[in-house]
């Protein structure tokens, strides 16, 4: 699993009051918790966040902190457990920092890349991608970046589902076996246009008589 570095700062005041005039200094309130241990006000600068997110596996990527308290430093290694933004402005408000124990289960959302060009897409099919991450839970150490996921078989009216994605030992797969990742679908387009053949077929093709072939009526 990929990790990338972020610098903290312990967090001395608290309140709404506080937690904005950090935002107009470009900084954002966040906490680094763990299970047994009182949860470390912290505040990071929202574009190391922003760049660090982007540059690694977003909020499945593992997480170093370096936390900062006057002349000490402490490292925690971590992962995103919740990050708060502004829903009008796109502004990051709040994050939650969770510790990682080496030696401890964790679970985890990771994100599944698609491979190859189905063959019903070739025939005209479209691809319906539905599920895009899947839960797992493993040790720390055993996390994929991501899981690759071959469609270059699937024909039109194929699937791929959670059942069939084969993980190394150690990982299980927390989703329903059941549910679909990804399935070739007949186009649009082509349902519109079958539908107005039928449409523009002339009265009475197609349709049957209820007589035997070579036999009509007399009088």
């Amino acid at each position: 699993m990929e990790t990338i570095e972020l610098k903290a700062n312990i967090r001395k005041e608290s309140g709404k009051g506080p937690a904005r005039r950090l935002r107009e200094e470009g900084l954002i309130p966040a906490v680094f918790y763990s299970p047994g241990t009182e949860t470390i006000p912290l505040t990071v600068n929202s574009s190391d966040l922003i760049k660090s997110l982007r540059t690694g596996s977003g909020e499945s990527s593992f997480i170093k902190l370096t936390i900062e308290d006057g002349d000490s430093k402490t490292e925690k290694l971590s992962i995103m457990k919740e990050l708060q933004i502004n829903p009008l402005s796109r502004n990051l408000l709040h994050a939650d920092f969770y510790e990682i124990r080496m030696d401890h289960q964790l679970t985890m959302d990771i994100p599944i890349r698609l491979t190859g060009q189905a063959i019903g897409i070739e025939a005209g099919g479209d691809l319906q991608f539905s599920k895009r991450n899947l839960r797992l839970s493993a040790l720390p150490s055993l996390f994929p970046d991501f899981i690759e996921v071959d469609i270059s078989e699937l024909e039109i009216g194929d699937s791929v589902k959670v059942g069939d994605v084969v993980l190394g030992e150690g990982i299980e797969i927390l989703d329903p076996s059941n549910v679909m990742i990804a399935a070739v679908v007949v186009t649009r387009v082509a349902v519109v246009e079958v539908a107005e053949e039928v449409e523009e077929l002339p009265e009475g093709e197609g349709e049957e008589t209820g007589e035997e072939p070579g036999k009509g009526t007399t009088e």
